[in-house]
């Protein structure tokens, strides 16, 4: 069955759409069976495969506002083993739309409860907030995955993050939990880097992973090429930084499933 990771934080900036496309298609390169749904209005993950956002015929708005079948949205990517559902411009509506309807926290896991068993991992790249699309995410998710940048407002915003998992776990999601804490734009000759690296330790512990995400000008430049890391520049830091967090998602997920425990730990 497939593992359905939400990546989240509702700090814009965080290089949360960068984890998401490049995590993906990092373990999808790994021969991993990976969708990726762009649950972002903007549409970032969207155009980070190259596909434009403002042409696609139908979206994960499709499933869900219209009822239709996920296998029907999701598209092929350059990578063998990835899919994708994209966002549109329709999505924007889609907080508003959804308040009326039954359920409405339910609709995106009943929309990817018919494929979840065709994927090895499924990601969700997540809005900066923390709305009824979130929502949705949060309960469709068996964990959730959070990136934070190494600068001085890190932890802004995750208290609140934290809180409304808490609340999902209690009222929709018993289950979900914090699958890693990925700490971005690493730059470890300053000082500042290493003071929010020790404090994200302080708070989350084993859930840190070992690897960092550096600031690589490879990795900005990568999306306006509508490409992950991996295949318009894989010699560069970024590329071996995400294939690297790729690795230790997958050992981590697998020892999970196996009863053996997550083994995430500090540098």
């Amino acid at each position: 069955m497939g593992k359905v990771i939400a990546i989240a934080n509702q700090k814009g900036g965080v290089g949360k759409t960068t984890t998401a496309v490049n995590l993906a298609a990092s373990i999808g390169a790994m021969e991993k069976k990976t969708l990726l749904i762009d649950m972002d209005p903007q549409g970032n993950a969207t155009s980070g495969f190259g596909v434009n956002p403002y042409s696609v015929q139908s979206s994960v708005y499709d499933c869900l506002i219209n009822n239709k079948e996920m296998k029907e949205v999701l598209l092929k990517t350059a990578i063998n083993f990835m899919d994708i559902v994209p966002s549109n411009i329709d999505l924007t509506g889609a907080e508003i739309e959804l308040v009326p309807l039954m359920a409405r926290e339910n609709r995106l896991k009943n929309a990817i409860a018919p494929i979840k068993d065709t994927y090895d991992y499924i990601f969700v790249d997540c809005p900066p907030s923390l709305g009824l699309l979130t929502l949705n995410t949060l309960t469709a998710a068996d964990s959730i995955l959070i990136p934070i940048q190494c600068e001085y407002y890190a932890l802004e915003g995750v208290s609140k993050l934290l809180n409304t998992i808490e609340l999902v776990k209690k009222s929709l999601n018993a289950e979900l939990s914090i699958e890693g804490v990925a700490l971005t734009m690493y730059d470890g000759r300053t000082t500042l880097a290493q003071q929010v690296r020790d404090e994200i330790f302080k708070h989350f512990k084993e859930k840190v992973y070992k690897t960092f995400i550096p600031r690589n000008i490879r990795l900005s430049e990568a999306p306006s090429y509508g490409k992950p890391i991996i295949l318009y520049d894989i010699r560069s830091s970024g590329a071996e930084a995400y294939i690297n967090l790729a690795r230790e998602v997958v050992e981590n997920a697998e020892r999970s499933r196996q009863g053996i425990g997550s083994t995430n730990s500090g540098q």
